[in-house]
């Protein structure tokens, strides 16, 4: 059955083109109208943001390197002789104490190398990556009320469509009734105010396909600017299938609380790693004076190497009411997604009223216009035999015409209905 109604979709869209008209369907123009929405170039950019920011945390492992340099003057310096007294006289001139300068110099170069830091760097690239997610999905959410703009836009077309069809038919039962009349009139059994009555209708009537005409051309621009197509006077616009009606929620908001409480349990663990040793290897060179050599005042070289180990437990006072914190706020989301879910399912019961009332509307309509259009032939007839006036003739047509733009209008609205309808759950 799906192969059947491709291969009728195809030829129907072949058939189109071939009348030189470009047919589209509302699918392609929720593709376009994405494509062409300004705030989708912000994927890139989040896009960027994450890689950067995972690239940062990456680092964290690369050997790090620091600069620092000083210096000092100080009130005094070690002095020798008040550690090991006065020198007995044989040896005053053969022994002398270093004295070290009160101004002091010290250039260092510090190379550390992270060994271990609690996972902190672990915790950061899963953020980065949660922040991302978040960002994309709001971005997501606000892209969907696309579909809501392309839908009131393009049923409008469709509206028009149907409108001008039924224009057609009403121009041809008005000018069936002038060929009538004609030759009644040519006849002598009808007066040609008759034919004037019939005529000024016709224009009327032509007139309203004026006015539909630019009410599409209208619409199709409002289209061509939301998707970025050429699109003219001989577009087709396919009229969509029936979509297939679900309860079940799957907007974008939804999955967007979930990143968010997901977010929350990210930061939670991160807490963890502020209880955590910090272990890293570090080599240190430095130029200046005093040297490491305590009994040279000389300027040198002279360099340190080791591990370094800190372990700081300040974040253990402040760790329970932050997680605290954190499980508040994913209590507010979980509000916020069981509003969002109660406001989405009252506005489907709204539009399941709304669906059941066309539906409805419809079942009265083919019957009204089954009857109208019965009315309308036997006037016809009635016209041609001199039984009734041209004035009574038009009388039966508009009623079948308002009869049947009515049914127009509630199968377009019933068809919008259901497709707003897909649209607020989301499927």
């Amino acid at each position: 059955m799906k192969r059947i109604l491709t291969i009728v979709f195809m030829v129907s869209v072949s058939l189109l083109y071939g009348q030189g008209g470009k047919a589209i369907t509302i699918d392609s123009c929720y593709v376009w109208a994405r494509q062409n929405y300004p705030l989708l170039k912000q994927y890139k950019v989040i896009e960027q943001t994450r890689n950067f920011t995972l690239e940062n945390a990456w680092r964290n492992y690369i050997p790090q390197l620091n600069v620092m340099g000083q210096a000092t003057y100080q009130s005094e310096t070690t002095n020798f002789g008040d550690v090991f007294g006065s020198l007995p006289p044989q040896f005053a001139g053969l022994i002398s104490f270093p004295k070290y300068s009160k101004d002091q110099y010290r250039l260092t170069g510090e190379v550390y190398q992270t060994i271990f830091d609690g996972g902190q760097t672990k915790f950061k690239k899963e953020n980065a990556q949660v922040q991302a997610s978040i960002q994309e999905q709001n971005l997501e959410v606000n892209l969907y009320a696309l579909k809501d703009r392309v839908n009131q836009v393009y049923f409008g077309v469709l509206l028009v469509d149907e409108q001008l069809k039924q224009n057609t038919l009403q121009q041809q039962d008005v000018q069936n009734g002038i060929d009538r009349t004609q030759a009644l009139v040519n006849n002598g059994t009808a007066y040609k105010s008759t034919i004037d009555e019939l005529k000024a209708q016709l224009l009327q009537v032509q007139q309203t396909r004026v006015e539909m005409a630019s009410s599409r051309r209208s619409y199709l621009m409002v289209l061509a600017l939301l998707t970025r197509q050429s699109l003219d006077d001989s577009t087709v616009l396919i009229k969509p299938q029936a979509p297939i009606i679900s309860t079940d929620i799957k907007r974008p908001e939804v999955k967007m609380y979930d990143l968010q409480k997901k977010s929350y349990d990210v930061q939670s663990k991160q807490l963890q790693t502020g209880l955590m040793p910090n272990i890293n290897a570090y080599f240190d060179g430095s130029y200046g004076r005093p040297t490491l050599n305590t009994v040279s005042n000389s300027f040198g070289a002279f360099w340190i190497t080791g591990i370094r180990f800190n372990w700081s437990l300040t974040s253990l006072y402040t760790m329970k009411n932050t997680r605290r914190i954190y499980g508040l706020s994913q209590s507010d989301l979980d509000l916020q997604k069981e509003t969002f879910l109660f406001n989405t399912g009252i506005n489907l019961a709204q539009r399941d009223q709304e669906i059941k009332k066309y539906s409805e509307l419809l079942e009265r309509d083919k019957e009204i216009v089954d009857l109208r259009t019965s009315v309308k032939t036997a006037s016809n007839a009635q016209l041609q035999n001199g039984v009734i006036t041209g004035h009574d003739y038009l009388t039966q047509v508009d009623a079948e015409a308002q009869a049947r733009q009515a049914m127009i209008l509630h199968q377009v609205q019933l068809l919008q209905a259901e497709y707003n309808h897909q649209n607020t759950s989301g499927n």
